[in-house]
């Protein structure tokens, strides 16, 4: 990264970016270690770190997610019971009526004309009899026998002018359409209904409807459409009221799976807590305390359950003889604290697949042959992988393959960092430095020899 971005093999990326890959490649373990130790979730979290059971423990927090989110499907459907039932009884109310009523689409429009036929059925069937008697039924004079005695003129002065045929022709067509048209009329007449009672039921199913759409704040002709519309919203309520026990179903369904999930990954954190606790406690005795005892308790609690499955996971340790087991935080002072808290960084850091560790004055609280030992567990660490060290300890520092010296300089306005690689006659210089201060003697020097050759 420089001043003003963040780049990754050249290429400038979003500093989130950076961070994230930063997150993959590096894992810091920091000098106040130690004081986060005594907390439950810290401790779950070594734990699993050490386990390194990814992913069992993603499937953890799937299933935990898809019951969560069960959990509150059927939470929101309750809550919303009471309003869909009141509009449910308000549906029951309003379809009873339509029910009995079955507007059908199309329907008003069609008994509305049927309505207004027989309405003026009388006036129909005087006016349609006038008209077919003038076209054709007529006694003294009609249209039919006019057009009939004009045709027969016509054809008669068609032999002295040829010119004619083309109007003969005409009145033979227009003979033709008159007679189809009577004919048609005299069905009409003839079929034409005059049913009263006909006439009462299309009233009444046209008030009917008139006054249900009112109600409804609807057009007549619309009724039908709010009919279906109610129909199906009652329908939708049913199926939200038989959902209930689906909702109840997925809740019990995803909590079981949840829980097997759990059960598994309690299975597996049981097994590892007491690999872990046997590592811990031979690093301890190699850490001066020849009678520590540690033990991870790893206590399955199924109304516990959360997305990292369903442990209480407790650090138990004992540092003297006939010292019962207790909770980490109650007995062990903050030196011992320090050491068992290093223990466990060098050993957790083992299984971890990160290119790169950083101990960042982890050492802190630890000196003499206690540091030396420190030193050496830190330089098997790094035969695996790759392991950077910040220290004030010599006993450390001395155990290390290759070594910066950090300074600060500063102007009053700004500080800067800078890291400067050592030679080999450099490093010796620095490291009797730690040993014997600011002042570098023989003594001092040869001291170094020592820590480097050891």
């Amino acid at each position: 990264m420089v001043a003003h971005g963040a780049f990754i093999n050249g290429t400038a990326v979003p500093l989130s970016q950076l961070r994230e890959l930063g997150q993959l490649l590096i894992q810091i373990h920091g000098q106040h270690a130690h004081q986060q130790l005594t907390k439950p979730e810290q401790q779950k979290s070594l734990l699993d770190s050490y386990a390194n059971e990814a992913a069992l423990a993603q499937q953890m927090a799937a299933r935990y997610q898809l019951w969560h989110q069960s959990c509150r499907d059927l939470a929101h459907h309750q809550q919303q019971s009471q309003e869909r039932a009141a509009r449910a009884e308000l549906l029951q109310y309003q379809l009873k009526e339509l029910n009995d009523f079955n507007p059908q689409a199309g329907e008003f429009e069609q008994i509305d004309e049927e309505y207004k036929r027989l309405a003026n059925s009388g006036q129909l069937l005087t006016t349609s009899q006038n008209a077919l008697a003038l076209l054709a039924d007529g006694e003294d004079v009609n249209l039919q026998s006019q057009l009939y005695s004009a045709k027969q003129l016509v054809s008669e002065l068609v032999g002295m002018d040829s010119k004619l045929s083309g109007i003969l022709d005409m009145l033979e067509e227009a003979t033709i359409q008159l007679t189809e048209a009577s004919d048609e009329l005299r069905h009409y007449c003839e079929r034409l209904d005059l049913d009263p009672n006909r006439l009462f039921e299309l009233e009444q199913r046209i008030a009917k409807q008139i006054s249900l759409a009112r109600k409804h704040h609807v057009s007549p002709e619309a009724l039908p459409q709010l009919y279906q519309s109610l129909l199906e919203e009652q329908q939708q309520l049913d199926d939200q009221a038989d959902s209930l026990e689906t909702l109840t179903l997925a809740v019990n369904k995803h909590h079981q799976q949840a829980l097997e999930t759990a059960q598994a990954l309690h299975q597996q954190r049981q097994f590892y807590a007491q690999e872990l606790g046997q590592l811990i406690t031979e690093s301890m005795h190699l850490l001066s305390m020849p009678h520590g005892l540690f033990t991870i308790d790893v206590k399955f609690d199924e109304h516990h359950l959360s997305n990292d499955g369903a442990d209480r996971v407790e650090f138990k340790v004992t540092t003297n003889p006939g010292q019962p087991l207790q909770p980490i935080a109650k007995v062990a002072s903050g030196g011992e604290l320090s050491r068992i808290a290093l223990a466990i960084q060098v050993i957790t850091a083992r299984k971890m697949e990160t290119p790169a560790l950083i101990f960042d004055e982890v050492d802190v609280g630890i000196s003499g042959p206690t540091a030396a030992v420190v030193g050496k567990l830190l330089r098997q660490l790094g035969e695996s992988t790759q392991v950077m060290c910040v220290t004030h300890l010599p006993q450390v520092a001395g155990c290390g393959h290759q070594h910066f010296f950090v300074s600060k300089e500063t102007d009053g306005a700004m500080t800067e960092t800078h890291m400067q690689p050592l030679d080999k006659r450099a490093r010796l210089q620095e490291l009797a430095r730690l040993l014997g201060g600011s002042e570098v003697t023989r003594n001092t020097l040869a001291n170094a020899k020592e820590l480097l050759a050891a």
